[in-house]
């Protein structure tokens, strides 16, 4: 028989079950979980049997086809047809010059599949069982040759056995086993993948406010590729720590499963808003496979590639060139997502956040953190390596929390800066120290930049003046101030104590989240932009509006200076970050502000009094003596300069109360897929833990009647009250 006559056979046969005399046949259907062979019509088929013979075809309009005249035994089928079609994301994939895909036909169209279960489970019935002689669950890695780039086997309640394909020998290599003589239907698995939801618009939105500071605590994580050792000596690399950067990306979310862990010693439970997308659009891990790239394999040996060293840098093990800077990135089509590690280690990053000797930046005038910067530069070249290799466009998301959040925004300028490229970038951080002098700033002024500070945090207020000096100048009690708080509790705080001025600016768009505390305990929380120093660098105004009895309260100055739990990702921002976007949420959806009526008048009244004790400090200073005054000329401009602050901060408030949430300002870009968003939101409020009634998540009720005159603490708002700031400056 010639193949024409075979394939004419193949095409008759696929409509009407046929069994020549003395001959085995076999007929199967790819369907997908509701039962479906549509999605597969027309895709080409291999098949070998258990001589070695060969037979080729189609599928027809159901997903169906018939293989017959093989030998005696099962017969393997593969669909192994490269993708010839047009979509520019699968075209780009096969041709990239490092890592191209070998993209099928299949996987497309399983892309283009969904889960009938929405945690993305394997089905236990199918329409499609009713008329199968034989029903199996297979995924796209079961049917093609190449693997690697795929996602990792998940649990199935029909597969097919092994014993089938070792009974043909090398025949039974590739592809699935077929019984003769029975129809099989093949469940083919959805090929979709879950990746947190980002919005790629520079605007600040609180979506990405959360999302990105999961992603900066996951940057605390190990890879946790196995085998872990340099060159790899394996074929294949998994990723089975949990929690892990590889884990994440190269595992768990490639097989959709919905993960909240991103730091080993959580406990509760803060999921991410994931988008369920095409397994191609997920956020890469890339494959790992000696014998279709050449960089994998073990000849290369110190040059070797694998995905621990293309997505992760940690360079502890450089010996004396190390400055112990980790970070994870990872992309798809549409943005490249790097978040930077903060302080971990107590003595090598205790001593690089000390290290606040200040160099030249990028050949300009402008003078930063030598620490930070020396980390930044091993940062920067690691990126640059990753963005020669996959860069295409997409935009840049960055960010780092702590020491990461200073070495971020470094290598944010620095990308930004980077000659013959011009990067669509945006950056958060949290509770990010000082990393230049006012001239950085300033011409960092165009870096898209969102800050972010905690309460009472005060590693924001570092460096100090004390700082600019070089490491060893001060001993190690010093360099470990904001590691090991009481043994440089002087020093810390002589930094954080901002009145006249120092080497140091911040960059970047403040936001300050900060509880409020009302009568018998009530509470809520504001996210805001406040401008006074008396708020952002010594967490004053939560001490001074705090009150107990008429007079404020003052905890232990230690916890007054550090409280460690504000500084912390997985007890501190991240439960912060949550709660302020279920506040906006809701307040978006009862066309309110973000922040109330109640709140307003509770901080504008507190600044007042604050502003009042200013004005009796600066009167007092001349009534002392002149020669006193002539030394105080520096706090007495920089306490003017403080009144004017608080007058602008109020000012913002205002506009805030009168600002409703706006839908961009929760979701950004998301906005334009209203459908999908919709749908993922919702299924994410169905978590049990976005359900508790937290009063940091929610708005403060107003008290009935007497609301303008109602007591905090035993204080009437607005009456006059004392308030010992000389403890505070």
């Amino acid at each position: 028989m010639t193949s024409l006559d075979r394939e004419l056979e193949l095409r008759l046969s696929s409509r009407v079950l046929a069994c020549p005399l003395q001959s085995k046949w076999s007929t199967f259907q790819l369907v997908n979980e509701f039962g479906s062979g549509e999605p597969y019509a027309g895709l080409a088929f291999t098949a070998t049997d258990s001589e070695g013979i060969k037979y080729s075809g189609h599928l027809d309009i159901t997903g169906t086809a018939t293989i017959t005249n093989h030998s005696a035994g099962p017969v393997a089928v593969l669909l192994n047809q490269p993708y010839e079609g047009s979509e520019k994301n699968y075209v780009f994939l096969q041709e990239r010059p490092h890592y191209p895909l070998k993209i099928t036909e299949l996987q497309v169209r399983a892309e283009q599949t969904r889960y009938l279960n929405q945690n993305s489970t394997r089905t236990r019935t199918n329409p499609a069982q009713a008329c199968a002689d034989e029903f199996l669950q297979v995924e796209v890695r079961h049917l093609v040759k190449y693997v690697s780039h795929l996602p990792p086997e998940v649990y199935r309640h029909y597969p097919h056995s092994p014993n089938r394909a070792r009974t043909m020998g090398e025949h039974g290599k590739l592809g699935v086993a077929l019984m003769p003589l029975k129809h099989t239907v093949l469940e083919v698995r959805p090929l979709r993948a879950l990746r947190p939801m980002l919005s790629t618009d520079p605007e600040f939105c609180a979506l990405n406010l959360y999302q990105l500071a999961l992603m900066a605590t996951l940057s605390y994580c190990p890879f946790g590729q196995q085998p872990d050792g340099h060159p790899v000596k394996t074929t294949t690399v998994t990723f089975p720590i949990q929690p892990s950067v590889g884990n994440w990306f190269g595992d768990a979310l490639a097989k959709s499963d919905e993960l909240w862990r991103v730091d080993a010693a959580q406990k509760q439970a803060f999921y991410p808003l994931y988008e369920d997308v095409p397994y191609s659009k997920r956020l890469e891990i890339v494959p790992f496979d000696p014998g279709l790239y050449e960089v994998n394999k073990l000849k290369q040996d110190g040059d070797q590639e694998h995905p621990a060293k293309i997505h992760f840098l940690d360079d502890r093990t450089l010996g004396s060139d190390a400055t112990d800077t980790q970070a994870f990135i990872t992309h798809n089509d549409e943005l490249i997502l790097i978040a930077v590690r903060g302080t971990y280690e107590l003595l090598a990053d205790g001593l690089r956040d000390a290290d606040a000797f200040q160099v030249p930046f990028e050949d300009t005038d402008s003078k930063v953190h030598r620490g930070f910067y020396e980390s930044a530069q091993t940062a920067y070249e690691f990126v640059v390596k990753y963005l020669e290799k996959f860069y295409a466009g997409q935009k840049l998301i960055i960010c780092g929390h702590s020491l990461g959040g200073a070495v971020a925004v470094l290598l944010s300028e620095m990308l930004r800066r980077r000659p013959g490229f011009d990067y669509t970038l945006q950056l958060y951080t949290y509770g990010a120290p000082r990393a230049g002098d006012a001239k950085f700033v300033e011409g960092a002024k165009d870096l898209v930049h969102h800050r972010i500070v905690n309460h009472n945090d005060p590693v924001p207020s570092v460096p100090g003046t004390w700082m600019d000096t070089k490491a060893d100048v001060f001993g190690t009690g010093l360099a470990l101030t904001f590691v090991n708080v009481p043994l440089g509790l002087s020093v810390f705080f002589a930094g954080i104590t901002n009145w006249t001025g120092e080497p140091y600016d911040h960059h970047g768009s403040l936001r300050h989240f900060m509880p409020v505390e009302f009568e018998r305990g009530k509470k809520s929380a504001i996210l805001w932009e406040p401008g006074c120093d008396t708020i952002t660098q010594h967490a004053a105004c939560s001490l001074a509006i705090q009150q107990k009895n008429g007079l404020p309260h003052r905890p232990p100055l230690l916890a007054q200076i550090f409280q460690a739990g504000n500084h912390l990702m997985a007890g501190g921002y991240v439960p912060a970050c949550w709660a302020v976007l279920l506040r906006w949420r809701q307040a978006h959806e009862d066309k309110r502000s973000r922040v109330t009526d109640l709140e307003f008048n509770w901080v504008a009244n507190s600044l007042a009094r604050i502003t009042t004790q200013l004005r009796e400090i600066e009167r007092g200073i001349p009534a002392r003596s002149e020669a006193y005054a002539r030394t105080q000329e520096n706090n007495i401009r920089a306490l003017g300069l403080e009144k004017s602050r608080i007058a602008i901060t109020v000012d913002r408030l205002k506009r805030v109360r009168e600002e409703r949430v706006t839908a961009h300002a929760l979701y950004g870009s998301l906005l334009e897929q209203p459908e999908q968003l919709k749908a993922n939101v919702a299924r994410w409020l169905a978590h049990p833990e976005n359900k508790v009634k937290d009063p940091f998540a929610m708005a403060p009720e107003d008290p009935e009647g007497d609301a303008l005159t109602a007591s905090i603490y035993g204080h009437t708002i607005g009456a006059p009250h004392t308030l010992d700031i000389d403890s505070i400056c």
